[in-house]
């Protein structure tokens, strides 16, 4: 199932040149496609903490099966760019109910070692980012059309979704959430925990957003060939299969928050090395490098915040946090598509922005890859740096 969820979010970056090339549209309206999904994904979070008061945690996983395939097959049946688009935020609604019941049930069934169960679900989800691209590649060249793509999501969600259901009717499940019964107190209870998650991968998940959905048109601005460069995007996302995995074990074994900073700091680093980057070699390395340690991230803070929120707490709780990050990172894509083509939306900020030192000398018509990236990873650095001096004055929830 979460292989599912997650490939439905995922699955629109390697589309986004076909839909471009299908449907005549620019690189800000494919921008725009792509963060409907995360919008589509930030939106149910909140009210699901809110069900999952009320409903147990395997029902509401079983309605996100019924969510995905009913998108898959409206998505399927897409015939303009808004059909589309719709689509894409219903299929991200589904990613979204999904994270919000699964995770807390997960880390539920398995409170003993919660960084090794996350590990491992989050390295199941991870696989479908890796096969996504070559997915997508296969579908477009026996069938050609992209719909056929959706088709056979839906297909696969009905039957895992029936599976599931199969499943859980033969299992124990645990009852350590029936005590969250009021989102709203969980939030103010737990609040220092929640935006100390929020910050942290609202903030770095908004650079990943726009670096990811654009990875393999970026790779073209530095004369990577076509296919190399989707093969890239491929590449990024299977490091973070052994990271998931990894990570979830450190997770359970490292100081916690001095560990999640320490991974934010390393993706900085890598994003600021992969603008100056030239060469195939150099940058198959670094894509490398930024996959596993964007991926290390995911399992280390799921960790983290299941394993500190308590159990009248956590799914609530989660479920704030889920929304509000989902919230701040999910405009990466469409903003870097409205940096990159020039539109109005740029030309309204360069000229607000005229005078300003270093945003005073925007050029006209949008900016390179590069530039955008170097700008996106100098204000993650500010973020990270203010969380670490935090962290030495003992300032934030460990």
């Amino acid at each position: 199932m979460v292989l599912l969820v997650n490939l439905a979010r995922v699955v629109f970056a390697p589309l986004l040149e076909q839909l471009i090339t299908v449907f005549g549209i620019g690189e800000g309206t494919a921008g725009l496609i792509a963060t409907l999904v995360w919008v589509g994904s930030a939106i149910p979070r909140i009210p699901t903490g809110w069900v999952l008061t009320r409903v147990p945690r395997h029902r509401v996983v079983l309605g996100t099966g019924v969510i995905l395939t009913v998108a898959s097959a409206f998505t399927a049946a897409a015939n303009s760019v808004a059909m589309v688009a719709v689509g894409a935020l219903l299929m991200g609604l589904s990613s979204g109910v999904y994270f919000v019941s699964a995770n807390p049930l997960v880390s539920e069934l398995y409170p003993e070692r919660v960084g090794r169960a996350m590990g491992i679900h989050g390295m199941a989800s991870q696989l479908a980012a890796v096969v996504a691209a070559p997915f997508v590649t296969l579908v477009l060249t026996l069938f050609v059309e992209w719909r056929v793509v959706f088709v056979c999501i839906g297909v696969v969600a009905f039957v895992a979704t029936l599976a599931l259901y199969w499943t859980a009717r033969r299992t124990d499940l645990p009852e350590a959430g029936s005590e969250d019964r009021n989102l709203l107190a969980a939030a103010v209870t737990q609040w220092r925990v929640i935006l100390l998650g929020v910050v942290i991968l609202g903030f770095t998940g908004f650079v990943w957003q726009g670096l990811f959905n654009f990875y393999e048109l970026y790779m073209q601005t530095k004369e990577v060939g076509d296919a190399t460069a989707k093969n890239m995007l491929t590449l990024i996302f299977a490091a973070g299969v052994p990271a998931f995995f990894v990570s979830g074990r450190l997770a359970d074994r490292l100081p916690r928050v001095p560990y999640l900073l320490s991974i934010v700091a390393a993706f900085v680093v890598g994003v600021l090395a992969l603008t100056v980057a030239e060469g195939l070699v150099a940058l198959l390395v670094l894509t490398a490098f930024v996959g596993y340690v964007i991926h290390s991230l995911f399992p280390a803070l799921d960790t983290y915040l299941l394993d500190t929120l308590p159990d009248e707490n956590r799914a609530s709780a989660y479920a704030v946090y889920s929304a509000g990050m989902m919230v701040v990172q999910a405009s990466g894509s469409s903003v870097v598509g409205a940096l990159r083509e020039g539109g109005a939306v740029y030309e309204v900020f360069r000229s607000v922005t005229a005078g300003i030192p270093l945003l005073g000398t925007l050029p006209a018509g949008g900016l390179s890859y590069d530039a955008i990236f170097t700008g996106f990873a100098v204000g993650l650095a500010v973020v990270v740096t203010t969380l670490l001096v935090l962290q030495r004055a003992n300032r934030l929830p460990q």
